[in-house]
């Protein structure tokens, strides 16, 4: 019979109410500390000259030991007669929240610990909030230190009255309010004479009432991508699986690209327990596939009818962390599984009080505040609503690298949503003429030459100038150019980054359509992100060349032949490309055109000759060309 899973327990509260010397005393009396833990700390506070406390069991930081505080989540593993546990410690000092977020994020359960003397303080109900916030309901109260009101039940009464009443406010009721002394053991595992009032269970009576959480492995798949390896001739998928199961044969489908393909094999690492037939939720996997399709890092595998949602806009109830306060317009790095999306807050639709739960409209969300907020990304994100699949409901917020802010996905209004479901009701036609011949037919292969600049670079007028000289040599060729697709193809897009991605898309997609009949696509885009442009690239690599026609803004904007940079610097144009809204130049661009110094019959000469050398077949492989005729 296989070990039962040890549920997760946070125990959080404020600074100084007696989180460690609770869960110290938890592990001793479970018989969780090693032989002579005990007897060696109180030692150690002997030769220090300080009194030994409970809680130095689990603050094993000098710093913490020196302050008094606990500045690091800490687990260990207890178990009662009932079930194994994973206990965290959480640091309950407001400038350690981030941790206690870390924390508690993972947990099945919460032990909340107030202290009977001072009662219920703002952190208490800052992480009576954070608990609810990252999803738990199942949450017990010890109220602590009733050795200092002299295990007064009328004080008791007051303190649960008060915690009762907040935790209703939110919509969690406890399972339980205990009333204990840690330091002297009274109620942790069983009950205390000096509290004959209380008809309760214990701390590990409460604990073990916890009901375990639904296995990750009932879940849909959810496997985000790690990373991809090469060895001998497979290419290795790998990532943890965060929910439900994945097999041999099943498809895939890998979110937001909706590329679908079979698992051919499961890889297994050294000493792992992966059966090379299947994987389930928490192990890490490698697989590889029927077919060589792109995938990337950040992307996210699952069974085609179970797909998560796809959108470019999220929204979220966030904790802000960050030293500066959060607005609307502020840009962020938000790092959901393995994926990272560049983010910017779009709304701030509602900021919340956590000492009254009062809802307030606001643009900007202070620091250790909970707020309503829409978040918007240039890509698409795949996501679960934090309610249906935690493991794809979370996030972390980060700026300069640091984390500023962490939070859960909502739920989604229907109008949103966009799942990375792929019909299986649709099937590719293959052609009867193949690429080869048609590129014997044409003299030169298809392909798709991506120029991308500054408006005012020379994009179009090279583009134009290239395809007539080109047709003039016979080959197969169009543009397509930016002003003009939008007036048919992309006519309901404008300019926002979500539609400047959706008008590249299609216009990747046409473009490899026109490449694959044998044409070569001249294509004129300024096509800012270097995220759309990977996405048209993986199309079909073999098939894509970028060229960079790089043209420095002030030489732009000195050119401005459409007038474009003067309504934009007036603010006439928003979201304009170089004055108010970003360029992300390509990296590694097969060809670097620089147009500055250079007339026009230059700039075209210089891609001429590049596309003869890289499209045109040679000599000898046009022999015989004839016949396809």
């Amino acid at each position: 019979m296989s070990e039962v899973s040890p549920l997760k327990i946070v125990v959080v509260g404020h600074v100084d109410h007696g989180k460690s010397t609770l869960v110290g005393r938890i592990l001793d009396e479970t018989g969780a500390l090693p032989e002579g833990k005990v007897e060696y700390l109180k030692e150690v506070c002997a030769k220090r000259g300080m009194p030994f406390e409970w809680a130095f069991v689990m603050d094993a930081l000098q710093a913490e030991r020196d302050q008094g505080i606990t500045i690091d989540t800490a687990q260990i593993r207890f178990r009662t007669k009932a079930r194994p546990y994973v206990i965290i410690d959480a640091p309950g000092h407001k400038e350690f929240l981030k941790n206690m977020i870390t924390g508690a994020a993972s947990a099945e359960a919460a032990m909340l610990v107030i202290d009977a003397d001072e009662g219920v303080q703002e952190q208490s109900r800052r992480h009576g909030y954070l608990l609810h916030l990252l999803g738990l309901s199942q949450i017990a109260v010890a109220v602590n230190k009733m050795d200092l009101v002299g295990f007064s039940e009328e004080r008791f009464t007051v303190v649960k009255a008060e915690i009762v009443a907040y935790l209703a406010s939110i919509g969690v009721t406890p399972t339980h309010v205990i009333p204990v002394a840690a330091r002297g053991g009274d109620n942790i595992s069983g009950p205390s004479a000096n509290t004959p009032w209380y008809k309760g269970p214990s701390v590990l009576g409460a604990l073990d009432g916890f009901v375990a959480g639904k296995p990750a492995t009932d879940l849909p798949l959810r496997l985000p991508v790690q990373d991809i390896y090469k060895f001998d001739n497979r290419r290795i998928i790998s990532g943890r699986i965060e929910s439900g199961r994945v097999r041999v044969g099943d498809t895939l489908v890998f979110a937001p690209s909706g590329k679908t393909a079979r698992v051919a094999t499961i890889e297994a690492w050294a000493g792992s327990d992966i059966t090379h037939v299947s994987g389930g939720a928490g192990q890490s996997v490698g697989i590889t596939l029927d077919e060589q399709i792109f995938v990337e890092r950040g992307q996210v595998a699952s069974l085609v009818e179970q797909a998560p949602m796809l959108t470019h806009t999220l929204k979220a109830r966030v904790f802000w962390l960050g030293r500066q306060p959060l607005e609307v317009g502020s840009r962020l790095k938000l790092k959901l599984a393995t994926a990272e999306h560049v983010v910017e807050v779009t709304a701030i639709e509602r900021v919340i009080d956590v000492e009254d739960l009062a809802h307030h409209a606001s643009e900007v969300v202070a620091r250790n505040a909970v707020a309503e907020v829409v978040l918007r990304s240039r890509a698409l994100m795949a996501w679960d609503a934090f309610a249906v699949n935690p493991r794809l409901g979370r996030f972390v917020l980060v700026a300069d690298y640091d984390i500023v802010g962490g939070g859960v996905i909502a739920e989604p209004e229907a109008s949103q949503l966009r799942t990375g479901h792929k019909s299986t009701n649709i099937f590719a036609v293959d052609h009867k003429v193949t690429p080869d011949a048609r590129a014997l037919a044409n003299s030169h292969s298809g392909g798709v030459v991506w120029l991308t600049g500054l408006s005012g670079s020379g994009k179009s007028t090279i583009a134009m100038e290239l395809e007539r000289q080109l047709f003039r040599k016979g080959w197969q060729v169009t543009v397509l150019d930016g002003d003009n697709v939008r007036h048919g193809l992309c006519s309901d897009l404008g300019f926002s980054p979500e539609d400047r991605a959706e008008n590249i898309r299609r216009v990747g997609e046409v473009a490899h359509l026109f490449a694959k009949a044998g044409m070569l696509v001249v294509t004129a885009f300024i096509s800012p992100y270097r995220g759309d442009r990977d996405g048209v690239r993986a199309i079909d690599p073999q098939a894509f060349h970028e060229i960079f026609v790089a043209t420095g803004i002030d030489e732009c904007e000195r050119r401005d032949p459409k007038g474009l940079y003067k309504k934009a610097r007036a603010g006439q144009i928003p979201e304009f490309t170089g004055v108010s809204a970003p360029y992300e130049a390509p990296d590694k661009p097969e060809l670097h055109l620089s147009t500055e110094g250079r007339s026009i019959d230059e700039s075209v000469a210089a891609l001429l000759a590049y596309v003869e050398q890289s499209f045109s077949l040679e000599p000898r492989q046009r022999v015989g060309g004839g016949a396809f005729f």
